[in-house]
């Protein structure tokens, strides 16, 4: 998972890949960390691309680094059910707070992938899993 993660923050902004009823929806984002082993991802419980993956949870996120080597991650979908995943990204990414919050109501849910494969790409060359 480390590779992941740090290809991921290389990256800065990668894009995660949801459909919406027969349409594919793409969405740019950038935050991300590593705990227990996992790669976890956020979106807002308020958001349509939350409603998205509750309805398939089958996702792709696609990244690439500045030397134009890419990343491919797909799998499923698991929102995690322990509110210290949420905790831990608000308290990594502060900001976050503004939006999420009693206040506003909105909650930041946490996700990481299941069943999930990751290939590096090289520009014009064959593709290397990431184990």
């Amino acid at each position: 998972m480390s590779r992941l993660n740090d290809f991921l923050t290389e990256a800065g902004v990668f894009f995660l890949a949801t459909t919406d009823k027969d349409r594919p929806k793409l969405r740019p984002l950038g935050a991300h960390f590593e705990i227990d082993g996992k790669v976890l991802f956020g979106v807002g419980d308020f958001k349509e691309v939350y409603a998205q993956m509750q309805a398939n949870p089958l996702v792709e996120i696609a990244a690439c680094k500045p030397n134009a080597e890419w990343l491919r991650y797909t799998g499923r979908a698991v929102f995690e059910t322990d509110p210290k995943y949420a905790s831990a990204a608000l308290d990594a990414m502060p900001d976050l707070k503004k939006i999420y919050n009693d206040e506003t109501g909105h909650k930041l849910m946490m996700f990481h992938l299941e069943d999930a494969k990751a290939v590096v790409i090289q520009l014009m060359g064959e593709g290397t899993p990431i184990d």
